[in-house]
């Protein structure tokens, strides 16, 4: 005979043979029970029979369970012993799969900005700049700031494209590279486990190719630094020799080397071999991010031993505070004093010359007075190679071609130095 909610509500222990209350068994029909215990509590009980064997599965307190509660979950369950399984066994399955599901989950509570850490620190140990991993981590974390508190596995690509696109045009070698580096970190995630879609590589090319702006190409006239005509180059040398400041040790370095300043401003003693003659620029220091191999002169060479030496790691050319290289402005203090009270040094337009203006100065001195091949000057300065076809073909560096230049251009820029 079937409960009702009343005998439900007022059903209590069983009394034994003894006296003393025990538990009871109250059926409601088709394997319902309601146990009550000898405390008082009570709870349902699903009886059922399954291949010759009676079991009992317990199917919830009557506090969070009302009768009618109850006979619905006696009918589900029903319905899987008529199909011959067992509901306590398929049950403890469905326990088992959402507890794998929830500690899967659980590894993958990752955010952006935590995924973006890892990967820096797995790659930090080969890029041996700190500036370089601190330019990766300041853009991701201001860049990437809308969506650094989500989860990886859930940036989406709308996410990473509203965070480009007030950038895309404005600060466009910016943009590319925050792109670059985004699709790096969520490609990474991808091989941690921490986010399901390989598709961080298929972003980049949607992105840059269909949903942002198509970028400007770089077939406009750039303006150039203004640059010492060459046949000046010997007489500005013997003028900042003569200086004795580190800064104009530094200045004279990078123009017989042909370098950018950061290049030149950031070396250290690791990167060079005086007895090989060679300076070995990183590719996370180099624009082109491809590792740069320099020849070093007669005169480069001296120039580094006549400086006092220091720890692989220290800065060839350190500031005041040793762990800090010379900033650009010192570098370019000679130039500076030298124009202050007349415009010595200025460029074939009466402008006053820059540092990085000796790179064209290089480059006119071996189109005009040299047999050098352009490729040659193009490779010293670190050039990408525009010709598609040539850079097909050009694998090497050219390098012994480079040190016979650079040789050359030394003995121009300081001829009274004698070889050794």
């Amino acid at each position: 005979m079937a409960l009702t909610a009343l005998q439900v509500k007022n059903a209590t222990p069983a009394t034994g043979r003894d006296g003393k209350p025990t538990t009871s068994m109250i059926s409601d029909g088709n394997g319902l029970y309601l146990r009550v215990a000898i405390s008082g509590s009570k709870s349902w009980i699903y009886r059922f029979q399954l291949n010759g064997k009676r079991r009992d599965m317990g199917i919830g307190n009557f506090a969070d369970h009302t009768l009618a509660n109850a006979r619905e979950a006696v009918a589900t369950l029903g319905k899987l012993v008529r199909q011959g399984i067992d509901p306590i066994e398929h049950r403890k399955a469905q326990q088992e799969a959402l507890q794998q599901a929830e500690a899967v989950a659980k590894t993958k509570a990752v955010t952006f900005a935590e995924a973006a850490t890892a990967y820096i620190d797995s790659r930090k140990a080969g890029w041996k700049n700190e500036k370089h991993i601190d330019q990766w981590r300041n853009t991701l974390t201001r860049y990437g700031a809308p969506f650094n508190s989500k989860l990886v596995g859930d940036v989406t690509i709308e996410d990473v494209e509203a965070a480009l696109r007030p950038i895309w045009l404005e600060k466009t070698e910016t943009a590319t590279r925050v792109l670059a580096r985004i699709v790096n970190v969520l490609g990474y995630a991808h091989d941690k486990d921490w986010r399901d879609a390989d598709d961080a590589d298929a972003w980049g090319t949607r992105l840059r190719e269909r949903r942002l702006p198509k970028l400007p190409k770089k077939t406009k006239r750039v303006q150039h630094h203004p640059a010492l005509p060459f046949v000046q180059t010997p007489a500005f040398m013997a003028e900042l020799r003569k200086s004795i400041a580190t800064g104009s040790r530094l200045l004279e370095f990078a123009i017989l080397c042909a370098s950018r300043s950061a290049e030149a401003r950031d070396a250290t003693w690791l990167e060079v071999d005086l007895g090989a003659a060679l300076w070995v620029i990183p590719a996370e220091r180099i624009k082109t991010e491809i590792e740069h191999r320099v020849p070093l002169s007669t005169q480069a060479v001296a120039l580094l031993r006549a400086l006092p030496a220091g720890k692989p790691t220290d800065y060839i050319f350190p500031g005041q505070k040793d762990e800090k290289a010379l900033s650009a402005m010192t570098m370019t203090a000679f130039i500076r004093r030298q124009n202050k009270r007349e415009l010595k040094w200025k460029d074939e337009n009466g402008e006053a010359i820059t540092q990085h203006g000796f790179r064209s100065t290089l480059m006119d001195w071996a189109a005009e007075t040299t047999s050098f091949p352009a490729a040659v000057a193009d490779m010293a300065l670190a050039h990408v190679i525009s010709d598609k076809v040539r850079a097909a073909y050009q694998r090497g560096d050219l390098f012994e071609k480079r040190r016979a230049m650079m040789q050359q251009w030394a003995d121009y820029c300081v001829p009274e130095v004698t070889h050794q």
